[in-house]
C-alpha cells in the first residue's frame, strides 16, 4: 500500500469529492466490468459502475487503498465538478514537430475571443504535460463530457467522466498539484457554450429525414448564434425575437421545447444577460409563440 496515494484519496473526499480506485500505475478504473459482475456487495441485485461506486467514505477509502497501490480517480459528476482537461499535442516519434498548439493555448485564445480572463482555480498537471482545470458546476445544469467541443485539445469532464486525481503517476509520468487555489465556479459564459453546444448535439442526434425538420435545426442554430453575438442594449429583444422565431418550431412538433429553452437561455447568458432575466424572455417569447402557431402554415 502506498500512504500517498490513500492520503490523496482521502483528501479529495474531504473535498467532497467522490473517489474510487484506479488500477496502479494507470488510467484505468479497477473496478470489475459489467461482464464479470458478481451481483453481491455494492452491485447486489444490479451492476453498479465506477461513477455510481464512487465514495467519500474515509472507511471504505481506507479499506480500498490498503490492499493495492491504486491510483486515484474523481468522478466527477457525483463531486459536482467540471473539470476542463487542456490536453498536449501527441507526437508520433521522438524527431517529428506539430504547428498545433497545446490545448492551453488554445483555451487562452477561447478566452481572449469571449472577453475574459483565463480564470484562476484548482488546477493540476497531467502526466502528458497537460492541465486539468477544476470547476464546481453551476446549479441546476447537468452538463455531459465534451471532446474538441472548445476547441482542439480541450475536453471536458462532468457526468459519466472521471479525471486522475494529484498524487497518482502512469508510466508517463505523474499527476502533480500546479495551483492549490480554490475550486472556483464554472464561469456562466463557459457554462453557456458547454450547454448551447449540448442542446445542438441533442437535435443533431434527432430524425431530420423531413424537410421542415432540417429547416427547423437550421433556424435552430442561426437564432443561437445571432442571440449569442447580440450587443448591449440589444440583447433581451434579440432573445425575445429568437424565442418567438423557434416557438412555432415547437409548436409543430419540429424541436423539442426542452432543448430550445435550454439552448436559449444559455446564449442569452453568453450574451451578458441575467440567469433571471434570460427565463423570463425565454418563456414569454415561446409562449406567446406557440400559442399563436398550433397549426402549422402551408405555403
Amino acid at each position: 500500500m502506498s500512504t500517498h496515494l490513500l492520503t490523496a484519496a482521502l483528501d479529495a473526499a474531504e473535498r467532497g469529492w467522490h473517489v474510487f480506485p484506479l488500477r496502479p500505475f494507470d488510467k484505468r478504473p479497477a473496478l470489475h466490468g459489467e461482464s464479470v459482475c458478481p451481483g453481491i456487495g455494492d452491485c447486489a441485485g444490479f451492476h453498479r459502475k465506477w461513477e455510481d461506486r464512487a465514495t467519500t467514505d474515509p472507511d471504505r477509502i481506507r479499506r480500498a487503498w490498503s490492499t493495492l497501490s491504486f491510483n486515484v480517480g474523481v468522478a466527477t459528476g457525483p463531486s459536482g465538478l467540471i473539470v476542463v482537461d487542456l490536453d498536449m499535442p501527441k507526437r508520433k516519434s521522438s524527431n517529428s514537430s506539430t504547428d498545433t498548439p497545446y490545448g492551453a493555448t488554445t483555451f487562452k485564445a477561447l478566452c481572449e475571443r469571449a472577453g475574459q480572463p483565463v480564470p484562476a482555480t484548482y488546477r493540476t498537471r497531467t502526466a502528458s504535460g497537460g492541465e486539468h482545470l477544476y470547476f464546481t458546476a453551476a446549479p441546476g445544469v447537468r452538463l455531459a463530457n465534451t471532446a474538441g467541443r472548445l476547441g482542439p485539445l480541450i475536453d471536458t469532464r462532468a457526468w459519466g467522466g472521471y479525471v486522475v486525481a494529484a498524487g497518482s503517476a502512469t508510466p508517463a509520468g505523474p499527476y502533480t498539484l500546479i495551483d492549490p487555489a480554490p475550486v472556483a465556479p464554472l464561469p456562466e459564459w463557459l457554462c453557456a457554450l458547454l450547454a448551447v453546444r449540448q442542446a445542438s448535439r441533442a437535435l443533431t442526434a434527432m430524425p431530420s429525414s423531413s424537410k421542415s425538420s432540417r429547416y427547423a435545426t437550421a433556424a435552430f442554430r442561426a437564432e443561437i448564434a445571432t442571440v449569442q453575438a447580440a450587443q448591449e442594449g440589444e440583447r433581451d429583444t434579440t432573445l425575445l425575437s429568437a424565442a418567438r422565431a423557434l416557438g412555432r418550431f415547437v409548436a409543430w412538433g419540429d424541436l423539442p421545447l426542452s432543448a430550445v429553452q435550454e439552448a436559449l437561455q444559455a446564449a442569452g447568458e453568453y450574451a451578458g444577460l441575467s440567469s433571471r432575466q434570460c427565463r423570463s424572455t425565454v418563456r414569454s417569447g415561446l409562449n406567446w409563440s406557440i400559442a399563436r402557431n398550433q397549426h402549422r402554415r402551408t405555403a
